[in-house]
């Protein structure tokens, strides 16, 4: 029996292995980073609030638009909750917690400030929010052992206010905060940009609460991964930058920076003459990348599989054991039903799958089908009658056994389901629309997949 069903979905981006901190380390965009400063720094519009603005200035006193623009970006990712602190009358902090799923109370911090003192100002600190917004979008995906906290300082050019107010509030309430690695200023190299050079970036550290180990670990994580960077020790390190407010509050931590210790620092420091085109975007990927893995390596990954396989028919999570949830990526939906390891996709399209263990669930990338063809092929199983149709579609079977089938809309919405045990089974589609629809039959692990077209 000659039937119409699409012949092949092909997969393409498939990862076959579990996240390791590499694969973490591959997913720093540099594209992004780039987006990110062009949008903070005001060298392009953006959307804020549904309107499209122009984020040139974040003074102090006029960045409120800035912050609106980091709580909407931390909106998109997952697993995090989301605080505005306010500190003074005009001062406020945006913090973002991933909370962790063994060990909540143990926190790890990376940080940058947000403010400014003129327009752009790219470099200071456009650089080292971005980075933070990298990693958060990276690590949100992930299930980690310990909580980390994604903090945008606000009024560090004016005093390290808001860094200060939650360190201090931290202490009092004895907060477990065992390492922060603050960004500032992490754009910047002396060469021409995007040409090699030395490199070189500094780590200000000293010998208080703990702090050495921090830089001790950032040190081996140079080792251990390959990144273009040399590092520069700055012991004792500098205390003009938010991480000072951590060391005075009994808590370790570091700046990570580009190289004033070398004189190697941006020329246009605290001026609007501070723009994305003097920046070298490679030297500043190097250095995202490199605190992504200490944030991924402190906060230690669950051992919970996010990835895919396929197969000609279908996408797989490789995850055993757990509850699934598929979705439709182009329409940022829900597929409903679909909660089994294998989806059957019935169109082309980009899915992505929600995988939960225990306290555990993570969300897999995005993968994109292509439906090659529609042609004739032979189904030895099911014939359905008469295609197009108009009102009752007949489905026969050869199986002895319960059959399921699920009729979908072009757009992959799922409009009816229902199973039987005959051999000669009826769809009434006098109801439906005219188009195109899809119907797949499931029974004694047979699957097939016909179009159907409602007249």
């Amino acid at each position: 029996m000659k039937r119409l069903v699409i012949s092949l979905l092909v997969l393409i981006s498939i990862n076959s292995f579990g996240q390791t901190v590499q694969d973490l380390i591959d997913k720093v965009d540099v594209d992004r980073l780039e987006i990110s400063v062009r949008e903070f720094s005001g060298e392009q519009a953006t959307q804020v609030n549904g309107t499209e603005v122009t984020i040139i200035n974040r003074q102090h006193t006029n960045n409120d638009l800035a912050a609106e623009y980091l709580k909407e970006r931390l909106q998109q990712f997952d697993d995090l909750t989301i605080e505005e602190q306010l500190f003074n009358t005009t001062g406020k902090n945006i913090i973002a917690t991933q909370l962790g799923k063994i060990n909540p109370n143990d926190i790890y911090l990376v940080s940058a400030h947000y403010d400014a003192t003129a327009d752009y100002c790219a470099d200071d600190n456009a650089t080292g929010t971005a980075a933070v917004l990298e990693i958060a979008r990276i690590l949100s995906t992930q299930c980690m052992e310990n909580t980390i906290v994604y903090a945008f300082w606000d009024e560090e050019e004016i005093g390290l206010r808001g860094s200060r107010y939650y360190a201090e509030q931290a202490n009092s309430a004895n907060l477990n905060i065992l390492g922060v690695i603050n960004l500032d200023m992490v754009g910047y190299d002396g060469d021409a940009p995007g040409e090699s050079g030395d490199n070189d970036f500094d780590i200000d550290v000293r010998d208080v609460h703990g702090s050495l180990a921090i830089k001790d670990d950032l040190m081996s994580i140079l080792n251990t991964y390959t990144f273009n960077l040399n590092p520069i020790i700055v012991n004792p390190g500098t205390s003009a930058s938010d991480h000072a407010s951590f060391w005075t509050n009994s808590f370790p931590a570091v700046l990570v920076g580009e190289s004033w210790e070398t004189s190697d620092e941006t020329p246009f420091y605290h001026s609007s003459a501070d723009r994305l085109s003097t920046l070298d975007l490679p030297y500043f990927t190097e250095i995202t990348k490199l605190v992504t893995a200490y944030m991924v390596t402190k906060g230690s990954l669950l051992s919970i599989n996010n990835t895919l396989s396929s197969s000609s028919t279908s996408i797989q999570a490789n995850q055993n054991g757990a509850s699934y949830q598929w979705y439709n990526c182009d329409t940022n939906t829900l597929l409903e039903g679909e909660t089994n390891q294998s989806y059957y996709p019935i169109i082309s399209g980009n899915y992505s799958v929600e995988i939960s263990m225990e306290s555990c669930t993570e969300k897999s990338d995005c993968s994109s089908f292509t439906s090659l063809s529609i042609e004739e092929s032979i189904s030895d199983y099911f014939e359905i009658t008469p295609n197009p149709v108009t009102s009752i579609l007949t489905i026969d079977s050869s199986l002895e056994s319960f059959i399921y089938f699920q009729l979908y809309n072009v757009s992959g919405q799922l409009v009816l389901e229902s199973s039987s045990n005959k051999k000669k089974s009826v769809i009434d589609m006098s109801a439906f629309a005219t188009g195109i629809y899809y119907l797949k039959i499931k029974g004694n692990e047979k699957i097939s997949t016909f179009k159907v077209v409602k007249e």
